[in-house]
């Protein structure tokens, strides 16, 4: 059986101790995140990661490097969404239409209003031995679990 798939994509941008984080503005999935988003028909999941970030945070990255997934399905679709983080990057930060961007300590994360279960997902961001976050439903409502 094939199933239909939507493919999106994260970045978590380090430099030492400090994260960038975007407080979306979405209605769909609100709070402070990392950068990302769709990938497009035809195009490769590391430069949509790339040409995301560009986008909502005005720098340039490199070398973003895969460190897990995200995944669910749903309305007879499965969703992907990839989890890079890197330390390479150049430009001026500056916020976009998608919201405020700004660098934050790591350890001050949980502090804030992240989205919706962002604090177990930056748990597959910087622990080595986590590569899945994955929902699932049981009746009518959503879990999930570490892999």
């Amino acid at each position: 059986m094939i199933e239909k798939v939507e493919f999106t994509n994260m970045c978590m941008i380090c430099d030492g101790s400090k994260v960038i984080v975007i407080d979306r503005k979405k209605e769909d999935w609100p709070g402070i995140t990392f950068p990302g988003g769709k990938v497009e028909l035809g195009e490769s999941f590391s430069d949509a990661v790339i040409r995301e970030v560009k986008e909502e945070t005005g720098l340039d990255i490199y070398s973003p490097q895969l460190c897990g997934i995200k995944d669910w399905y749903d309305n007879q679709c499965r969703y992907v969404v990839f989890f890079y983080k890197t330390s390479n990057f150049q430009g001026n930060l500056q916020s976009s239409i998608e919201g405020e961007v700004w660098w934050e300590e790591i350890d001050n994360l949980p502090n804030l209003k992240l989205s919706l279960d962002m604090n177990d997902m930056i748990r597959v961001f910087t622990e080595e031995v986590l590569s899945e976050f994955f929902y699932y439903k049981v009746g009518d409502d959503w879990k999930y679990s570490l892999k």
